[in-house]
């Protein structure tokens, strides 16, 4: 079981899953969240589940796209922390950005150029030095990213250029031991899509965090959850072009 974690975006509802299931085993922790006081109330909520130690570190991607601090603050706080959770990102508004380029460019940076930013990062920090376990840098997707549809084509724009160049990263890091883990969740229940009429295709945070979390143990390269999720993108990229714009979707 993985004993150091760091979780950028620990605030969102699956990182909290992921990062409780960690602290219950007694696992050391890092986490991010864009205001002190929400850091405060998670270490707080990991301290109470068994984690060992919870430090925190205050990070908002809307002002430091880049996040170029980022890790080595989590060196600094916890120098044997090998293993890194990137979940931060906005559900986007697709009408709304459609009728405003500053919105697109806005919410394309937030969810694409961040997090390619952060994983970037990680992985440079993690070339430069040595650590007691192999690294892995974990980062949340989404099937989105998939195929362009034309109800969430800047959502999913984004989330298809972070799994094209983790696919890319994971290859070049492949040689130095170093881990890339790339979660494509499908619909989940959070407070991301609250406004979005729940069907059977929904999962739970706590469902999705366990698939995440035997991802990481088991260093697989992609994980779908739930796992239906790959034979669904799987028949939805095989529609050919001309007839799938004719669907509406």
């Amino acid at each position: 079981m993985i004993t150091n974690l760091a979780v950028i975006g620990a605030s969102s509802a699956i990182a909290q899953e992921v990062a409780r299931i960690y602290a219950r085993s007694g696992a050391v922790l890092v986490i991010t969240a864009r205001s002190a006081e929400k850091c405060e109330i998670l270490k707080a909520d990991l301290l109470a589940r068994g984690a060992r130690a919870v430090d925190t570190v205050v990070y908002d991607a809307e002002e430091n796209v880049s996040g170029s601090s980022v890790m080595e603050e989590i060196a600094r706080l916890q120098p044997q922390c090998c293993t890194i959770l990137i979940a931060h990102g906005v559900l986007s508004d697709n009408d709304a950005c459609a009728h405003d380029t500053e919105r697109t460019v806005h919410d394309f940076t937030l969810n694409a150029t961040s997090v390619i930013a952060l994983s970037a990062g990680a992985a440079a920090w993690y070339e430069q030095h040595s650590y007691s376990e192999k690294p892995c840098i974990a980062v949340i997707s989404s099937v989105a990213g998939d195929r362009g549809r034309g109800s969430n084509y800047v959502y999913g724009a984004a989330k298809g250029a972070v799994s094209i160049f983790l696919q890319g990263l994971r290859n070049r890091l492949y040689a130095k031991g170093i881990h890339v883990l790339t979660i494509k969740p499908g619909f989940v229940d959070t407070p991301m899509t609250a406004h979005i009429a729940k069907n059977p295709l929904f999962a739970s945070p706590q469902s999705v965090a366990r698939s995440i979390v035997r991802a990481m143990e088991r260093r697989t390269d992609i994980v779908y959850t739930p796992a239906f999720w790959r034979y669904i993108m799987l028949v939805v990229r095989l529609i050919p072009e001309r007839a799938f714009k004719r669907l509406g979707l």
